[in-house]
């Protein structure tokens, strides 16, 4: 027979469900109706869930769990560890999912570089390990790129700010004010490289020292949308010069795995050469 809990011992701690805003970076089939989903949560980081039923025709979840749209999901607790082997106790069951609406949905051509961020985040970040500014600039960048429009947008400026913010919430980005293995500021007229294993040094050719600490001033904002348009605006017209050290920098830390979405777009490129 069970013994009852002793009087005045304290109640065993019951785990809160918090609703948490949510974009989903990618899905997979699991079983003929359900779905396993990885999903960029605000407050707890990259996290995967199972969406039992998500693929039935009358599942709520069917318009719901699409990339680049917000939703505001609810989590349960992982399986315990009597229950499930170490890759199941990473599965949180999906409770509810909702349209949190208020930004406009990516489209047209804009959709590669969204779906780089995408493979940028599921490459870069660690399950469960949240990133609140990195997750307000995601959003923010998804709004930028949405708001893109006509043969002469330039994206270049928006992925730049995006690469920028996740190397610096993952701590692999230094000190974009002083030069790195001297610690000295820079030179406002002076030109420096980014190098992965060197940090910022002086260089022949480069962005300005004035430039880089107008970045660095970007990404010391407090997080936000503000946030993510200074650095935005801090990267148009260097944006060029920015592109290769930055995915430099990423391979090395990221592996040196080709970005299967650039490779995807650059084989629509070649498709469309005449």
């Amino acid at each position: 027979m069970a013994t009852s809990r002793a009087r005045g011992a304290p109640a065993a701690p019951r785990r809160t469900l918090t609703p948490q805003p949510a974009y989903v970076l990618q899905r997979h089939d699991w079983s003929e109706s359900s779905l396993i989903v990885e999903l960029f949560t605000r407050g707890l980081g990259r996290v995967v869930t199972v969406a039992r039923g998500a693929k039935k025709p009358t599942s709520s979840y069917r318009p719901l769990l699409l990339p680049f749209q917000p939703v505001t999901v609810l989590l349960g607790a992982p399986p315990k560890a009597a229950e499930a082997g170490d890759a199941d106790r990473e599965l949180l069951p999906l409770r509810s999912a909702e349209w949190a609406g208020g930004q406009p949905l990516v489209r047209g051509a804009a959709l590669f570089s969204a779906f780089y961020l995408n493979e940028l985040l599921l490459k870069g970040l660690a399950r469960q390990d949240a990133h609140p500014a990195l997750f307000d600039a995601y959003a923010a960048a998804l709004a930028a790129l949405a708001s893109l429009a006509g043969p002469a947008r330039d994206e270049a400026a928006v992925l730049r700010a995006f690469e920028l913010a996740l190397l610096r919430e993952t701590g692999l980005l230094p000190d974009l004010s002083v030069a790195t293995l001297t610690a000295e500021p820079l030179a406002e007229d002076g030109s420096y490289a980014l190098d992965a294993t060197h940090g910022l040094v002086p260089a022949a050719q480069g962005p300005s020292g004035a430039r880089w600490t107008a970045l660095e001033a970007a990404l010391s904002l407090a997080g936000g949308p503000e946030r993510f348009d200074a650095l935005q605006a801090a990267c148009t017209g260097v944006a060029g010069a920015l592109r290769k050290p930055l995915q430099g920098l990423l391979h090395y830390h990221l592996g040196h795995t080709p970005m299967r979405t650039r490779e995807v777009l650059q084989g629509v490129q070649k498709l469309q050469v005449p």
